[in-house]
């Protein structure tokens, strides 16, 4: 099964993939990068989208219906499945990743607009997040 440096490289293979990371939301710390960072710095970027990350996943409206969590609290899905933010030159594509142990990790894409196909984009990164193994 893949890892993360493996997980990148393939978001990195979708048309218009600018850049990714895969970032812990609670600490802000982006786990893996590759590509570009919209704004130059993927610490900084790890940091800004975590905060995004973290007020979605974390406020009430968005758990209706969210399944309850398993006992012990390990394992958890958090109750959104993705954030996507649309800019005038992009999308920024923030997949929730769910693991065996109580994480908050989710896989960053910056999506070109006029190359990317977002619809495409969303589909295979919530593929690569299944697959990915956080070591």
């Amino acid at each position: 099964m893949p890892g993360i440096d493996e997980c990148l490289l393939d978001v990195m293979r979708l048309p218009g993939a600018r850049g990714a990371a895969v970032v812990d939301w609670t600490s802000g710390l982006a786990l893996g990068t590759v590509g570009d960072s919209p704004n130059g710095d993927h610490e900084a970027t790890a940091a800004e989208t975590a905060e995004v990350a973290r007020m979605a996943a974390e406020q009430p409206a968005f758990a209706l219906g969210a399944p309850e969590p398993a006992a012990g609290g390990a394992g958890s899905a958090p109750p959104v499945e993705d954030v996507i933010v649309t800019t005038a030159a992009g999308y920024h594509i923030l997949r929730f990743v769910e693991t065996d142990f109580d994480s908050s990790v989710f896989l960053h894409l910056w999506l070109d607009r006029a190359e990317g196909n977002l619809a495409l984009a969303r589909i295979r990164i919530g593929e690569i997040a299944e697959r990915l193994v956080l070591a």
